[in-house]
Parts: C-alpha cells; structure tokens; sequence
C-alpha cells in the first residue's frame, strides 16, 4: 500500500471514528424515546410510541413549539435585515476602525450566553418587558446577526464587483443591482446564515430561562425544565425530533454550499 493511499484510509479511520464519538450518544435516545416504561431506561423493558402521542396530547409541548417558531423566524428576519447591509459595509466599505467595528459586532460569539443572559435580564427587567418574547427576540437577534455576517461576509469576498460596476454602466441603480446581481449570487451565504440563524434561536436555553415565563416557555427551555422537575420519556421523543429536525437543515446547508460553488464557478466563467 503506497504511502497517499494509507494516508487517505488513516483520515477516513479518523473521521469515522470521530463521527461515531459523537453521533452514537444522540441515537441512544431513539430507543429511550420508544420505552413503553415511565420513565427513563435503557435497555428498554418494551416499545412504544406514546411518547410521541403524549407530546400532542399534553398542550404544554405544541404551544412551546410555536413560542420556539415564532421567535426563531421573528430572529431570523431581523438577523437578514441587519446583517446583510452590515456585511457589505464590512466586505466592501474602506473607512477608518473597520476591524475594531467587525470585533464589536463579533463579541456576542466569545461572551459566555450566562453572561448574556443575566444581563439581558437586567436590562429588560427595568423595561418590565421579561416574559415576553419581544425579549428574547432582540436578544436572539444579537446573538444571530454575527453568524449571519460572518456567512455573508465570506461569499463577498469571493464577489466579483465588476458584475456591479456593469449593472451600473447598464443604467441598473443600487437596488435593482443589489435584487438582480448580488443576491443572486451570494443567496446561498445568505440563505446558509438565516438557517443558522434560526437553529440558534431555536436550540438557545440560557437566555430564554432569563427572559421567558409559563406562557412564553420555548421548546429547549421546556426541555430543560422537564429534565430538571420530572424526567419523563416525553423528553426523549422531543430530542429525537429536534435531532431530526436539526440533522434536515445541516443537509439543506451542505446542498446550499454546493450550490453556491457551482454559481461562483459559473459568474467567473
């Protein structure tokens, strides 16, 4: 065996065992969440799925969905609406502090979500606005908007501005150039930060254990409370669920990359 070859099969070995390290403890709760037992247990004593019928039947699990929905799509939009403008600035502006300006924006990324979180609470708590989910949609948002800048930021680095200047030169304005050229071409960056985006918002605990009340529980926050009161199976067919769900939009994020390959490909043709 050539020394490449044996290369390649250490890397694969590598990657598969890695892979394995972390995705064997997430299928462990596919039978827990299947247990016809109380209670959480494995091996299982007998199958069952209502478990899952019980997250429809208890009112507390789809009414924690929506609040997460609802939150989640209310970050994402906002995340668009800032990040977009602000990347371009960043990717294409040439002024005075604009590092200083990216690493402002960024400190949401490295400040621990805890710190965030007290924060937040204190902040909102003198506005008298803890429990509702204006809340934790401004906080989720600024937690968003770095991701979403980021993803941005790097398909305009691969930009080719000349497309703009010829828009221009074809009588196109700002707007008609930005609709036509540019988020055509950076779509899938765009598209792979709001799904991002969204899966903070949707997965976060810590703020939303500040912020949010009885009524305004998110799905991870009813989760959590679930583990920390009464550990029932119900918890287990939820995680499965969000698993699957989680494991959709990375996929839809892989085809999203592989896409935006092709296009950078094709404009530079």
């Amino acid at each position: 065996m050539s020394a490449d070859r044996f290369r390649k099969w250490l890397m694969f070995a590598y990657a598969a065992t890695l892979l394995a390290f972390i995705i064997l403890p997430l299928l462990i709760v596919v039978p827990m969440s299947l247990t016809s037992s109380n209670s959480l247990a494995f091996p299982t004593p007998g199958w069952s799925l209502r478990w899952y019928a019980e997250l429809w039947v208890d009112e507390r699990w789809p009414n924690a969905l929506w609040n997460s929905v609802v939150i989640g799509l209310s970050t994402t939009v906002l995340a668009l609406l800032l990040g977009i403008p602000a990347a371009i600035g960043l990717a294409w502006g040439d002024f005075a502090g604009k590092r200083i300006l990216y690493a402002i924006i960024a400190a949401p990324l490295v400040t621990p979500v805890v710190i965030v979180g007290v924060a937040a609470f204190s902040f909102f708590a003198t506005l008298g606005l803890v429990g509702s989910k204006l809340s934790i949609i401004l906080v989720h948002t600024a937690m968003a908007v770095p991701v979403m800048l980021t993803t941005v930021v790097a398909s305009l680095s691969t930009f080719d501005r000349t497309l703009v200047r010829a828009a221009a030169s074809l009588g196109a304005g700002a707007m008609r150039t930005f609709f036509k050229v540019v988020l055509p071409l950076i779509g899938p960056g765009v598209v792979t930060g709001a799904i991002i985006a969204f899966i903070i918002s949707f997965d976060e605990v810590v703020v939303a254990s500040f912020l949010s009340t009885g009524a305004e529980r998110t799905l991870p926050r009813m989760i959590f409370s679930g583990v920390r009161e009464s550990i029932s199976p119900a918890i287990a067919a939820v995680a499965v669920l969000l698993i699957a769900f989680s494991a959709i939009l990375l996929g839809v994020i892989a085809i999203l990359q592989s896409r935006s390959q092709a296009l950078r490909a094709k404009a530079s043709a």
